[in-house]
């Protein structure tokens, strides 16, 4: 009980930070004191994980440019890119307030949130949809017409982190009286009582892994699935759509500076509008803007979901 009401306040606490970022922070969280960017480096720096920094740095590094020339106001000179090569380590950075600007989807955001301490202030527009979902697939020549047809079976996920490659369609699984259990490989033998999940690393690798049948099915969003040639999706057959979800969100460590805060949120949520600005957003996975996130609408829904994978 008391892990599920951890789960539930920490959800809370991350998406009402989505509305207003000026809200006290939770006394769970750790409490850092009041930091700004580096008196010595005068740097901005955006942070994300990857296992190729370089084409990480060159997607990112126009954005951070961008916001470098915009915060003259705070001697601002550089901007700069960080890239973890693990979960943990972007955790630590943000706690330590090394990294001041993180994307990621709700639930590695939610996990950041509740470790780091780091805060939620804005809705990413990314690939220009603000929100989006997962869709659980098959080929419709393995004869599974439902989720209970999975019993026995493998579906493929894109990672531990993924919202839409994970959370969702775990809980999906779960909520339909299923009993997913990872396996190492595609070889793994499944039990007829089971679903057996595997880990494929990337959504295209999820997809290719169910058309040569390395995989029964997969899960991925719905914009990956839409980019699936038609020829090939007619051969597809859908078997759940969970709920949209917010695209992504910015974080930024918990311990902002306050004014320097709120330029950010002032610069981010208005460049959409600055042809430059525009120019920048395209180079960064087509963001087409970044917005306040509009309401907490299905908040409960969303605590449901965390707290299937969270406690399962």
């Amino acid at each position: 009980m008391l892990t599920k009401l951890l789960g539930k306040v920490m959800l809370v606490g991350l998406l009402t930070s989505l509305v207003s970022c000026t809200q006290p922070a939770d006394q769970s969280k750790p409490n850092l004191e009041p930091s700004t960017i580096s008196e010595d480096t005068k740097v901005i720096v955006l942070g994300d994980i990857s296992k190729n920094p370089a084409k990480k740095i060159r997607r990112f590094q126009p954005l951070a440019n961008y916001l470098a020339d915009k915060l003259s106001q705070f001697d601002i000179k550089t901007g700069e890119v960080k890239i973890a090569s693990d979960f943990p380590t972007m955790i630590n950075w943000l706690k330590e307030g090394e990294v001041h600007l993180y994307f990621d989807s709700l639930y590695p955001a939610m996990r950041i949130n509740e470790e780091s301490g780091a805060q939620a202030i804005l809705r990413r527009w990314k690939r220009g949809d603000a929100e989006y979902h997962t869709i659980i697939f098959t080929m419709k020549d393995r004869g599974i017409k439902s989720l209970a047809d999975l019993k026995g079976k493998k579906i493929a996920f894109d990672d531990r982190q993924s919202t839409s490659g994970y959370m969702l369609p775990m809980a999906y699984l779960i909520e339909a009286g299923l009993k997913p259990n990872e396996k190492g490989s595609s070889s793994d033998v499944v039990a007829a009582n089971e679903v057996g999940y595997i880990f494929s690393d990337d959504d295209e690798n999820t997809i290719q892994w169910v058309i040569s049948s390395k995989a029964d099915a997969g899960a991925v969003d719905n914009q990956t699935f839409e980019q699936v040639p038609e020829d090939v999706r007619q051969a597809m057959s859908i078997l759940a759509e969970t709920e949209k979800v917010p695209r992504q969100v910015v974080m930024v460590p918990g311990n902002m500076d306050p004014e320097l805060l709120a330029q950010l949120k002032s610069i981010l949520s208005t460049m959409h509008n600055d042809p430059k600005g525009k120019e920048v957003l395209t180079k960064f996975q087509k963001t087409a803007k970044f917005d306040e996130f509009p309401t907490l609408q299905g908040l409960e829904r969303m605590q449901q979901l965390y707290n299937i994978v969270e406690n399962r």
